[in-house]
């Protein structure tokens, strides 16, 4: 699903919001997310999952087209943990 499917979605099961109103809820929800995340925090979504992020060390990388080693600095990584409702819903079809 992309957003655009998304926004339909919202759009069809809620017609009495405007389609500006659903994707400003939208908008809201994956900034706040985004944010929070940015500010090294965790969003958990009963039933869904939580997102969080993972520190990456540094490492020695290589550059695909020309095989030169590269330096690969550390970084923090968005990662997500499904709950155990989307596992059981993953694994039920």
């Amino acid at each position: 699903m992309i957003r655009s499917e998304l926004l339909q979605a919202l759009h069809r099961d809620n017609p009495e919001l405007r389609a500006e109103e659903v994707e400003q809820v939208v908008d809201i929800f994956f900034e706040e997310i985004a944010e929070r995340l940015a500010e090294g925090g965790r969003v958990e979504l009963r039933g869904f999952g939580a997102f969080s992020t993972r520190q990456r060390e540094s490492r020695q990388g290589r550059n695909p087209r020309t095989g030169e080693t590269v330096d690969v600095p550390s970084k923090r990584v968005p990662y997500f943990k499904p709950g155990k409702e989307m596992r059981k819903r993953i694994n039920e079809g």
